[in-house]
């Protein structure tokens, strides 16, 4: 197993020269155990490893320490001691969301994925709201967006369709393909994303068969799937934690948890682009300040009353926009907080530089 099988670039290697002179390894990140990691090193050795204190210091937040799919520096140490990350190379791209509740906190989803797959089903799952979230949050992370509408073979095809084109007018750029796991279509659809090299990662909520792919590319029984549930059509079991999986068939895995909330993680400027038909009609309104209320000349409105704008997308634009300004709050009163720790820290310490002068001087006058 080369470097190139685990998604290793000319890039990354220029990052790591100045690492490489210390002695370390590179080593791609596959599995986080909370206190430890597993790590992926070049011919497919793999180890248990443990963070560096420095690592855990520098990191401004928790989304900055290490995560499954990044790419860290190995210190395997000597024979007596643990191997160590010393570093973490910088991200080329990173599927986030903010952690759920009213956290200001970004949670990282998969590091380094060049494509992410979301998967769902045209029957109880299909929420064209929640996709439009998901639709942002690719962009953001700077991969490519791939839908799978799985478990056609529930479904009449009439609807699966329905559905396909529902998604591609969402997301033009977006691939939309219909699958059913059970009968083993979309395998090769999947397949082809799969490349020597290429990271993907599998989302959606629990149940829309998930880990039934995901045990039919390896050829085995990797994740426990149990019945399917009769009033839900969904199995009763998913994956628990985020893995990254080398394919012996080329194409790299970061499989993850089913996802109850899609949580913002963006700016405006990605919600502008996602919703760029809301931006170019409100552009037609006849005053530049509009509220889209009752004003008169409102394009917005217009747009809602004739039919031409669909008010379920308006409103959940809307209700983005709400979010992702709480959001931007809630970091100003985190940051306001971390200085004024930082602060107190500082004068903190001073006071007690003072007073362990004082006493030395106190002590050995005649040093001073």
């Amino acid at each position: 197993m080369t470097l190139e099988d685990l998604g290793w670039n000319a890039d990354f290697a220029k990052a790591f020269k100045p690492l490489a002179v210390k002695g370390w390894k590179p080593a791609r990140l596959i599995r986080d155990n909370k206190i430890t990691y597993g790590a992926l090193l070049e011919g497919g050795d793999e180890l248990e490893v443990i963070m560096s204190g420095k690592v855990y210091h520098d990191a401004e937040n928790d989304a900055a320490l290490p995560a499954v799919g990044d790419w860290v520096a190995i210190d395997e140490g000597k024979e007596s001691e643990e191997p160590m990350i010393r570093a973490r190379l910088e991200r080329q791209s990173c599927f986030s969301r903010k952690l759920p509740g009213k956290s200001s906190e970004e949670q990282v989803m998969a590091a380094n994925v060049n494509v992410v797959v979301v998967m769902t089903d045209a029957g109880a799952d299909y929420n064209p709201r929640r996709l439009e979230r998901y639709f942002m949050l690719i962009e953001k992370s700077r991969a490519k967006a791939v839908v799978l509408i799985n478990k056609s073979d529930l479904f009449p095809a009439e609807l699966n369709e329905e559905v396909k084109q529902e998604i591609s007018e969402l997301n033009p750029d977006a691939d939309v393909h219909v699958t059913s796991a059970i009968l083993n279509e979309g395998l090769g659809v999947l397949k082809t994303y799969l490349q020597k090299g290429v990271s993907i990662t599998l989302v959606g909520s629990s149940g829309v068969g998930k880990s039934t792919l995901v045990n039919q590319l390896l050829g085995e029984d990797w994740q426990w799937t149990s019945d399917v549930n009769e009033l839900t059509g969904k199995g009763r079991h998913t994956t628990t934690a985020r893995e990254l999986i080398v394919l012996d068939e080329g194409g790299i895995l970061i499989d993850n948890p089913g996802i109850r909330e899609v949580q913002m993680w963006t700016d405006e400027n990605t919600l502008r682009d996602s919703f760029s038909d809301i931006e170019e009609l409100a552009g037609n309104c006849k005053f530049h300040d509009c509220k889209h209320g009752p004003d008169k000349g409102c394009a917005i409105r217009s747009g809602v009353e004739d039919g031409s704008l669909d008010v379920e997308r308006y409103e959940s634009f809307l209700k983005l926009e709400e979010e992702i300004e709480e959001l931007k709050k809630r970091q100003k009163k985190r940051q306001m907080l971390v200085e004024r720790r930082a602060k107190r820290d500082n004068r903190v310490k001073a006071r007690n530089l003072d007073d362990r002068i004082e006493r030395q001087r106190e002590e050995n006058p005649e040093r001073f």
